[in-house]
């Protein structure tokens, strides 16, 4: 039961609003972290969100935004101080509307990205932003987060696939935006203020979304390359005779595999000793055009320029789906093995290869480290991610584990890279952000943070310490 604490926010609110606080609403997916709170608020409108901002703002108690729980920046826990409110999504669950001639779909932030890509295939279009999460994501962590992805490449972050948001502000006043419109230069874009803030400067609650028609064929292959800097070539050649029509293109160290081999000895393995280089990719191709011949032609011509030596073409959905299943369960075997230090960073295409090397011989000269570096290679942003060597654990490294992060991104930045690629500041980074962040951006955001959350009420610590 809730207890006395809990009278005087309670008759302010509409019966139901406020929930029994369980462990899962706590955790975060890596373990670093274990969340508290004094109360749980699971709002099913975003009148009853409002109601909920507004007596916080009464109280000056703080509220954080908690949506799929699959952050790993820390965004969704906030481990220590005053205990705050959770304000979970968790009930805002409907697809208000759908406008298919329009590629416009309207969804409250508690759905899930998959249910989203779902309602979007039911009426014969795509929402292209795809996590391996997506199945617990939910649109509102998603956009504030401003998520990537596989198919960034090829559609954008979520940040591009917004139309239009609907979100309670620090005040508990509702921002009624929900617009369908791809032009709308009528001042500031409050919309993209919100998107990325973590939930900092406010509350999405529902957002008009950019939908796509599908391809009408796609194709996929894995295609084995010497190193990273041929599977930048790769790419820009890819570029050159497929143009646009290039959906994800992956890059996988063969330490991801053998992890797999390691922990999850069922999951069907492509080539039985991994290579060290792979290079997972889809194309999506209109009608009357072959994605098999597309494929064939670039590995043909990958070869004759010493590109790839090895390849496989899925000659089924399922088999595409296998390659795909090789992709998406690398964090899970990175998960059973136990990192010492993970990184999602992004780079200037051209530094990608360079940073490889240089950081693998920085931290080798650290000790027994394994390596596991993959990603989406097609728009720079690399999981860079640091393990102990068979047979010990990670905690063994526990001394290590700061100056692995310092130095990883220290190298990341001098390369003009970023340290959060597509995961966010959370309370993780806000560090980071503050060593190297541009000073006049910094000053910038935090007057943006005072002017619109004077009382610091909005997810305290996270983005901005």
């Amino acid at each position: 039961m809730l207890n006395a604490a809990t009278t005087e926010l309670e008759a302010q609110l509409p019966r139901g609003v406020l929930r029994e606080i369980e462990p899962r609403h706590l955790d975060e997916p890596r373990g670093r972290y274990r969340g508290s709170a004094g109360l749980l608020a699971a709002p099913h409108n975003v009148e009853e969100v409002s109601a909920v901002v507004r007596a916080c703002a009464a109280a000056r108690v703080g509220i954080v935004p908690l949506g799929g729980g699959t952050g790993l920046v820390g965004g969704q826990v906030m481990p220590g101080g005053t205990q705050p409110l959770l304000l979970s999504m968790e009930r805002m669950t409907a697809i208000r509307d759908i406008w298919p001639e329009e590629n416009v779909l309207v969804a409250e932030a508690g759905v899930t990205l998959q249910a989203t890509r779902d309602a979007a295939r039911q009426e014969g279009r795509l929402f292209p932003l795809s996590l391996a999460s997506q199945g617990t994501a939910q649109i509102g962590g998603v956009l504030s987060t401003n998520a990537g992805g596989v198919n960034a490449l090829r559609y954008g972050t979520a940040r591009a696939l917004c139309l239009g948001v609907e979100a309670v502000m620090p005040d508990g006043s509702i921002m009624r935006d929900l617009k369908r419109l791809r032009k709308d230069n009528t001042g500031y874009d409050i919309r993209d203020l919100l998107i990325g803030a973590e939930g900092s400067l406010g509350i999405i609650t529902a957002a008009s979304l950019r939908l796509v028609p599908p391809p009408a064929a796609n194709g996929v292959a894995l295609l084995v390359v010497s190193d990273p800097a041929a599977a930048l070539s790769l790419l820009a050649l890819a570029g050159r005779q497929l143009g646009d029509c290039v959906t994800a293109f992956e890059l996988i160290a063969g330490q991801g595999p053998r992890f797999q081999q390691e922990v999850m000895p069922d999951l069907r393995q492509p080539f039985e000793t991994p290579p060290d280089w792979m290079v997972l990719i889809e194309i999506g191709l209109p009608g009357g055009l072959s994605p098999d011949g597309a494929l064939e032609g670039l590995f043909e011509t990958g070869a004759e320029a010493g590109l790839v030596s090895d390849g496989l073409i899925a000659q089924s959905g399922q088999q595409a789906a296998e390659f795909w299943r090789l992709r998406e369960e690398i964090p899970e075997a990175n998960r059973r093995i136990g990192a010492i230090s993970s990184h999602d960073i992004s780079l200037p295409l051209s530094e990608v290869p360079g940073f490889i090397e240089d950081a693998g011989q920085m931290l080798a000269s650290m000790g027994d480290i394994r390596i596991n570096c993959f990603g989406h290679l097609g728009d720079g942003n690399l999981h860079y991610n640091v393990f102990p060597a068979k047979g010990r654990d990670r905690s063994e490294y526990d001394a290590l584990r700061k100056r692995i992060q310092h130095d990883v991104h220290e190298m990341v930045v001098r390369r003009g890279g970023s340290f959060s690629a597509e995961h966010g500041v959370g309370r993780l980074k806000t560090g980071d952000l503050q060593r190297w962040g541009d000073p006049t951006r910094l000053a910038a955001m935090r007057a943006i943070k005072a002017a619109l959350d004077p009382l610091g009420i909005m997810n305290p610590g996270a983005v901005l310490a």
